[in-house]
């Protein structure tokens, strides 16, 4: 990457700052003083920056200073700055001892920064990585300022609060090249942006992060995204959603799509999601699932009590307890488990799996490969009965604070497993 002046210069993340290149973060500049010719002529305090579209680079226009004390904010052109310090910005007074700095005149494309690029989400070209801007970093050189990175890292929020020294993670910086406004209106009202880089996997992405991302889109958007995701990813996603976007996302779902996002989904996240569409959605549905299962979704919606033998997930891992660490470990490679299943391994006995005890993954992981789950397990186990309640379940959840519960009958033989999520969400 080059900078824009017309000479070619060292690349902007390997050179340096020196006293012909500063590199300067937005959240720090924000709030910082103002200061016409000397340090105690404070003008105001900066509120944004504003840039005019230009290759490569966007490049300054000017500041936005708010004086405080009920007056409105007032625009500076670059072109009378002069200095920009730690502590201070340095600009030349008004031209020709007026008491103020010519009007800004707007025009088409610029940018405002604290308006148009903080805080909004990125999308790609394809709809598929979304990415929220925390800091916008620029690069003086002499009297030009240009806009070269946003900052996708958390350190940004740090530098806002003044706590810059505090470096937790990496600063994952993308060119500006690579950034652009789907347009800046709709920058300013949607708070989205198109991202051009290459597609990235979104399936490192939380489901909850893509669900509020969702949220904020419409239409075509919101479908392009979600049509994006795997099966499994776009079933957690849409539980994640809010209702209003559940529905919008429903709408616009073909059946046969529908169909392979409802059967990841366990039988209380078809019921919350069912409860908040319209009749004729959940009919036509309805009739996209298995039998067995709209018959316990039916179950579930038609009456107000129901037991954990109706609400119960078959997505959970068992094993004999004669199993060695080392054969549970390639037993969870090949069965390669949806994640929020791989919590625990509920070690059974008998051809009838009678549950005698539970293994957490992570006790798994660290242990001695020759060992057996007999060994490891924890017992007696905490579980639900088949004929409990959802209000037992939430209780037994919040006294206890597991990822997952088993169910069993009265004579202890394993059902399957209730979900956290599945039982609290909304309590």
């Amino acid at each position: 990457m080059t900078t824009p002046a017309a000479a070619p210069k060292p690349s902007v993340e390997s050179r340096p700052p020196g006293p012909d290149y500063q590199l300067h973060y937005f959240s720090e500049l924000l709030g910082r003083r103002v200061c016409a010719a000397k340090i105690n002529n404070v003008l105001g305090r900066l509120t944004d920056i504003v840039f005019r579209p230009s290759e490569p680079y966007p490049e300054i226009v000017g500041i936005f200073i708010d004086h405080g004390w009920g007056k409105p904010t007032e625009f500076i052109p670059w072109d009378r700055e002069y200095k920009v310090d730690p502590d201070a910005v340095f600009v030349l007074p008004p031209p020709g001892g007026a008491d103020r700095y010519p009007p800004f005149v707007p025009q088409p494309g610029m940018i405002f920064v604290n308006e148009h690029l903080m805080g909004k989400t990125i999308i790609d070209t394809d709809g598929r990585r979304v990415e929220v801007v925390n800091d916008v970093q620029f690069l003086e050189s002499g009297p030009r300022m240009v806009l070269v990175h946003v900052d996708l890292s958390f350190n940004g929020f740090l530098r806002k609060w003044h706590l810059g020294w505090i470096h937790l993670l990496k600063n994952r910086f993308i060119s500006w090249k690579y950034v652009q406004p789907l347009s800046v209106e709709q920058a300013a009202s949607a708070d989205t942006m198109a991202l051009s880089v290459a597609r990235r996997q979104i399936g490192e992405l939380p489901s909850e992060d893509l669900a509020d991302a969702l949220e904020q889109l419409s239409g075509a958007e919101q479908q392009a995204v979600f049509s994006s995701l795997e099966p499994d990813k776009a079933a957690a996603t849409l539980v994640e959603a809010e209702p209003r976007a559940q529905r919008q996302i429903v709408a616009g779902l073909r059946k046969e799509r529908a169909q392979t996002i409802l059967t990841r989904m366990s039988v209380m996240q078809l019921a919350e999601l069912f409860s908040v569409l319209p009749h004729e959605h959940q009919q036509d549905l309805m009739a996209l699932l298995p039998k067995k299962l709209s018959t316990r979704l039916a179950k579930i919606l038609s009456e107000r009590e129901v037991t954990a033998s109706t609400l119960v997930s078959s997505r959970f891992v068992d094993m004999p307890k004669e199993t060695v660490v080392a054969e549970a470990v390639r037993k969870l490679r090949e069965m390669r488990p949806e994640p929020r299943a791989m919590s625990y391994i509920y070690v059974v006995a008998g051809d009838e799996k009678t549950l005698i005890g539970v293994v957490d993954i992570r006790d798994l992981v660290l242990a001695d490969e020759k060992l057996a789950l007999a060994d490891l397990m924890i017992s007696p186990v905490v579980s639900a009965d088949d004929s409990d309640t959802r209000e037992d379940l939430v209780e037994l959840f919040d006294k206890y604070h597991f990822r997952m519960i088993p169910v069993v009958d009265a004579k202890d033989h394993l059902l399957g497993s209730i979900h956290h999520e599945d039982i609290m969400k909304g309590e």
